[in-house]
C-alpha cells in the first residue's frame, strides 16, 4: 500500500474508529450505521499507518432523516449513493480483526454495532485482542475535571475544536484528546502537590444537555449519548508499550 509505515515488529497495532449512526425514534427500532472511519497507529510512537472512512447505505433508506440536526450531519442524500455494509464488510473487518481496538465509549456502542452489522449479513464479526476505552480510561484517571467525559465536552477542554460528528474526523480528535491527557497527568505525576489542585477549581465549562430538564435521560440502549461508566477492557503493557 502506498504511504503505508510499518510498525516497529512486536507491537500490537492499534486501530481506533468511530461509527454513525442513525437514531431510533421508537421502540424497537434498531440503529443503523451510516458511517465509519479508522486509523491504525503504532503503538510506540503514535504515527499514522493507515487510515480509512466510508459512508454505508442501509436496507431501509426511509430510516435516515432528510435534514441532519448537527451542522455535519449525515442525510438521506448523502447516504443515498454509497456502498451498503455488505460493499465494504472486508475492508472492515480486515481493518479490525486481531488488532486493538480504541475509541470513546466504543464498548457499549461501536462494538455492539459493529456485532450487529456482521450478523445481519451472515459473517462472524471481527475479534479485538484488547480494547482501550478511552471514556472508562479517562473517567478513572483523568477525573471529570472536563465536565460530562463526552468527546466534545473535553475537546472544548483542550481547546481543539468542535466536534463534528463524523468518523473519521471524531477518530483524529479522540486520539489528540488521549495525548492531550496524558501529557496533562505526565506533568501532573511530576509536582503532585501543585499541579493536582489546579483542576479542582469549578470549571468554566458550559455543557449542554438535550433535555429541558438539563438532565440527561436517554438511556444506553437508546442512545449513545448518555453512556453508563465502567472500566476499560484490561491489556498488558507488554503488548502495548508504555
Amino acid at each position: 500500500m502506498e504511504g503505508f509505515i510499518p510498525c516497529q515488529e512486536g507491537s500490537a497495532e492499534i486501530v481506533f474508529f468511530d461509527i454513525e449512526t442513525t437514531v431510533p425514534n421508537r421502540t424497537g427500532q434498531r440503529f443503523c450505521v451510516l458511517e465509519f472511519g479508522a486509523i491504525v497507529v503504532c503503538p510506540r510512537n503514535l504515527v499514522e499507518l493507515e487510515s480509512y472512512s466510508t459512508l454505508i447505505k442501509p436496507k431501509d433508506l426511509s430510516v435516515v432523516a432528510l435534514r441532519s440536526g448537527r451542522s455535519d450531519g449525515i442525510t438521506r442524500d448523502a447516504v443515498a449513493n454509497a456502498p451498503g455494509f455488505e460493499e465494504v464488510a472486508d475492508k472492515i473487518f480486515n481493518l479490525l480483526n486481531g488488532r486493538v481496538w480504541g475509541g470513546h465509549n466504543i464498548q457499549r456502542f461501536d462494538c455492539v454495532r459493529i456485532k450487529e452489522a456482521f450478523a445481519d449479513i451472515g459473517r462472524p464479526p471481527p475479534v479485538p485482542v484488547g480494547i482501550i476505552d478511552s471514556l472508562g480510561v479517562l473517567t478513572e484517571k483523568f477525573g471529570k475535571r472536563a465536565g460530562n467525559m463526552k468527546m466534545a465536552s473535553l475537546a472544548t477542554y483542550f481547546g481543539l475544536g468542535q466536534q463534528k460528528h463524523r468518523s473519521l474526523d471524531d477518530v483524529r480528535m479522540n486520539l489528540e484528546v488521549l495525548k492531550h491527557c496524558a501529557t496533562v497527568l505526565f506533568l501532573e505525576s511530576s509536582l503532585p502537590s501543585i499541579l493536582n489542585k489546579s483542576w479542582q477549581s469549578p470549571s468554566t465549562i458550559t455543557t449542554r444537555s438535550r433535555s429541558s430538564a438539563g438532565k440527561l435521560t436517554c438511556k444506553e440502549e437508546t442512545s449513545r449519548k448518555s453512556p453508563t461508566y465502567q472500566r476499560t477492557v484490561p491489556y498488558t503493557r507488554e503488548s502495548l508499550g508504555k
